[in-house]
């Protein structure tokens, strides 16, 4: 009986101490201002809608140029979670005219930033797709994933008292942004695939985002609207998951793909690396096309038996490719063309070497330029300084350099002469400003910093 009380006050404490560190009612705000913050942002105009615009141009130009930061940053500044956090919060709460709202203003934001991307990429010099604007088209569970557990952070920063960094995160790890970017991509392209694909991708992001912020809402217990009657609640309970359900499963379905396709392609790679070990002949080169099923590889050297290369075929299933189809090409040594092959290397051996040289060569006229530039600066310095000393016999020693100034924009535009004469007696005010004079002429340059140091009288014995 004791072992059983003890172990009942053991999951007490576990449950008491579970409750305490995930607790989320001690810093959560007043329903009243979540409410108003999140109505705030659902809709789009004035401000909110010149940022969208700018935000699209700016990532657009980041997916032209395949530029990551310039992505991060736009959607950084991107408001487009505003409404999809307000569809979400609306369907918690019951709010249908609140879910209109944000479906009403999503749909003009989706719609702006696409003619916006649009009309970017038709004006746009660069024409080719870049790896950012490809990896938009695909989307996969993953996408699902990152967007429901994103979205479920953005809802908890959203009902807290102080205001975190929280949302803007969630804004660049869901990506909401680059999708709408590449859906103008495809249009201005003509290409069916960017477009669809990408719609897809902000389609996932869009809804999942919303149901997390439902669920949220649920957990943290917002206050509810009452719905008409119970059967209007279960219809809009069931049409959200039939929308969450319709959006996840094409995800699911292209994640299996990609999951398939991968673990092909690596345990075709470990057939080749372990069966394909001869004495004198070589793998030149493999070709793994999951889609097909197909491995084909390429091989130099001595010729192998034709039923050695078939038995390689026989163990394909201890690799899990008992499905997949081997494909062979030999090429002999005697069949190479070995003129041409030394042909070939030693062109690309010269014009390397060609190439190392012409640099080497520039870089050293770059390098007698400079020292030049300096040899000639030093002359004229050593120059400047005799007559210095020709002009006044007092002075009995002249240090002189010339320095670039640099600017607050990190460039120089100047340069000024730095000069400390010593002299056995003081130069007056004139001789100093008729120095500085006469060597702004000599040395070219903007401003002289004249020091003069007084030489001290010789000790008596």
């Amino acid at each position: 009986m004791g072992i059983k009380q003890s172990g009942k006050k053991l999951l007490a404490d576990i449950r008491r101490a579970l409750r305490y560190r995930f607790n989320l009612r001690d810093d959560q705000a007043d329903p009243a201002e979540i409410d108003r913050i999140i109505r705030d942002n659902v809709v789009f105009k004035g401000t909110n809608l010149w940022v969208l615009i700018l935000a699209i141009l700016v990532a657009s130009i980041g997916l032209n140029v395949n530029s990551t930061a310039v992505i991060i940053g736009a959607m950084l500044i991107s408001p487009l979670m505003g409404p999809i956090m307000g569809v979400g919060y609306g369907a918690g709460i019951n709010d249908f005219e609140l879910i209109r709202r944000g479906l009403i203003n999503l749909g003009i934001a989706a719609l702006l930033s696409i003619i916006t991307s649009t009309v970017y990429f038709l004006l746009s010099p660069l024409s080719e797709a870049q790896s950012e604007l490809f990896a938009r088209t695909t989307p996969t569970i993953w996408d699902v994933l990152i967007a429901l557990f994103g979205g479920m952070a953005g809802m908890i920063a959203a009902t807290r008292k102080e205001r975190t960094n929280v949302v803007p995160g969630v804004a660049i790890a869901t990506a909401l942004m680059p999708p709408l970017c590449t859906a103008g991509y495809g249009i201005a392209r003509g290409s069916a695939h960017y477009f669809f694909g990408a719609f897809y991708l902000f389609s996932i992001n869009s809804v999942f985002i919303a149901f997390a912020t439902l669920l949220m809402v649920s957990y943290v217990h917002l206050p509810h609207k009452q719905f008409v009657s119970a059967d209007v609640e279960r219809k809009v309970r069931r049409t959200i998951f039939a929308v969450v359900t319709v959006t996840l499963l094409p995800s699911v379905y292209l994640a299996y793909g990609l999951v398939t396709s991968e673990t092909f392609r690596a345990r075709a790679i470990e057939f080749v690396r372990k069966e394909y070990v001869f004495n004198n002949t070589f793998v030149a080169k493999e070709d793994i096309s999951p889609a097909t099923r197909t491995i084909e590889v390429s091989l130099i050297g001595d010729r192998l038996p034709e039923d050695r290369l078939a038995a390689l075929a026989h163990k394909l299933p201890e690799y899990g490719l008992a499905k997949a189809k081997l494909v062979n090409h030999q090429s002999g040594v005697k069949e190479l063309d070995v003129g041409a092959l030394k042909t070939g290397i030693l062109k690309e051996i010269l014009g390397t070497t060609q190439q190392t040289s012409e640099e080497k060569d520039k870089r050293i006229i770059e390098l007698e330029t400079k020292l030049a530039a300096a040899n000639a600066g030093s002359a004229q310095q050593q120059e400047a300084a005799r007559e210095l000393r020709a002009q006044y016999p007092s002075i009995t020693r002249v240090a002189l350099a010339v320095a670039p100034v640099w600017d607050a924009d990190n460039t120089t535009k100047s340069q000024i002469a730095l000069v400390q004469v010593t002299a056995g007696k003081a130069l007056s005010a004139q001789d100093q400003k008729r120095i500085r004079s006469w060597l702004k002429v000599k040395m070219n340059v903007a401003e002289v910093r004249l020091d003069v140091v007084r030489q001290p009288p010789p000790r008596k014995r």
